[in-house]
């Protein structure tokens, strides 16, 4: 990452209406110029415009440094993060970790911390490849911003309109007592007598992307029906609609509850269908190319192979070890390395740009990390305090009742397997911790000291 001006009129991009591209490019006054005189005049400045465009789009790949105190941080405190991943590390917790914070559009730390494959000594590097879990939501989230934007979706559509298979869902409730309706939050061993009832009102993209459609989040539907069957040839395409008979764990918009690994997984579907893109096709081409994500797939390479972390000390479960898939999950199929991440974050920071390449408007950011739940959102143990829940991502509402470590406001998620970032607007900061065991308090002392390195 190198040392860079930003240039606000053109921001080192290759858009035609850059004020420097304008005034090189604009027809020239012949005067008593000949017309000969003239044209290679015009091709000489062409060939000027088009080496400095060449040098400023080498620059826009890189994302721009600075010392801590230039941005109002200190560097003595962020070298507390280092101090923390050692302690983890040395204590078993954690096999290793890649952490990154900017402030203010510059990064201030970009550390890697113990090993990238721990049989092989080999230590962390910082470009490693990460199973982003859940972590891949977030992209998910933007995909549809971006739909919104163009007019092809609504918050209010029923998921129907897409997925006809969706059209008059059931909910599973309990069988007793029959003048009541209840559905359990969650069932574990053998599944209790039930019934179905109609749905009250229909799935929506709302539902989806704020996690209170009822599908497939752990209840008493989910438990009648089990896991789905998917082989090597499973597609979004194939596989969506046979969620349309599974009963609901819950009447849509009347709780909050994750749904891990479906309802995201729909709305995926629903983007392929309005874009005419595969989904993995739309975020290489809409989000991974223009913020120049180079490291983020759902199928590594070969030739990026060797940098994916190595995870050690965990029985994984056998989809991880699944070869290359059709199937291209926004729940979690995501394997990506930190400054990617980074990256995604920065956009958000900078209103839906970064580098030139503007993939939302900043209210459209602005809606994604609202609250969109009123007091709906209690999180996974149902007690949590002073959270909201936008579109895909969790928003601190109150830091102190949260007990947060971010500002109120600052919003992100994160994936099983470890990996976190955010972004805090207040503080024009983004973080990113990549880990591959999700031992909370590593990621609680990152927050913290981050929290704690900003002095001004």
């Amino acid at each position: 990452m190198a040392e860079a001006t930003y240039v606000p009129e053109c921001n080192a991009g290759l858009s035609p209406n850059c004020p420097r591209v304008q005034y090189c490019t604009d027809t020239l006054g012949t005067g008593d110029v000949s017309v000969e005189t003239h044209r290679g005049t015009t091709r000489s400045l062409i060939a000027i415009i088009a080496a400095a465009l060449m040098s400023l789009s080498v620059w826009a790949g890189e994302l721009p440094t600075s010392s801590p105190e230039a941005v109002g941080m200190s560097s003595e405190r962020l070298l507390r993060i280092n101090t923390a991943m050692q302690r983890h590390i040395d204590a078993g917790d954690i096999q290793g970790a890649v952490t990154v914070v900017a402030r203010r559009g510059k990064v201030v730390h970009f550390e890697t911390h113990g090993m990238m494959d721990v049989d092989q000594g080999r230590a962390m590097e910082k470009d490693a490849i990460f199973r982003m879990a859940s972590s891949t939501k977030p992209l998910l989230g933007v995909a549809v911003m971006m739909m919104m934007e163009e007019g092809l979706l609504r918050p209010s559509d029923e998921i129907s309109k897409y997925i006809p298979e969706f059209k008059d869902t059931q909910v599973a409730v309990l069988k007793d007592p029959a003048d009541e309706d209840i559905s359990p939050y969650s069932v574990r061993g053998n599944v209790p007598e039930h019934r179905l009832v109609p749905a009250a009102r229909p799935i929506t993209i709302q539902h989806l992307l704020t996690h209170t459609s009822g599908l497939a989040s752990g209840g008493l539907g989910t438990a009648i029906t089990g896991r789905l069957p998917r082989d090597s040839e499973t597609t979004l395409a194939s596989h969506m609609p046979k969620y349309g008979a599974v009963p609901l764990d819950f009447q849509p918009g009347s709780r909050w509850s994750y749904s891990p690994g479906v309802g995201l997984d729909v709305m995926a579907r629903i983007v392929e269908i309005v874009s005419n893109q595969p989904f993995d096709e739309f975020l290489r081409e809409r989000i991974f190319e223009p913020l120049g994500m180079v490291n983020s797939y759902f199928n590594v390479p070969p030739e990026k192979e060797s940098k994916r972390v190595v995870i050690h000390g965990r029985e994984l479960p056998a989809w991880v070890s699944r070869g290359p898939t059709k199937y291209f999950s926004a729940s979690g199929g995501l394997s990506s390395s930190a400054e990617d991440y980074l990256r995604f974050e920065q956009m958000f920071a900078n209103g839906g740009a970064l580098l030139g390449n503007r993939l939302l408007s900043p209210r459209s950011v602005e809606m994604m990390a609202s609250n969109q739940l009123g007091d709906l959102y209690r999180g996974f143990s149902r007690t949590q305090q002073g959270m909201g829940f936008g579109y895909t991502v969790a928003v601190v509402l109150d830091p102190i009742t949260s007990n947060s470590r971010r500002s109120k406001g600052a919003f992100g998620w994160g994936g099983a397997f470890g990996t976190q970032s955010w972004t805090d607007p207040q503080e024009e900061l983004t973080a990113v911790i990549m880990l591959q065991q999700p031992f909370r308090p590593a990621q609680y002392d990152f927050g913290n000291a981050v929290r704690q390195a900003i002095i001004d």
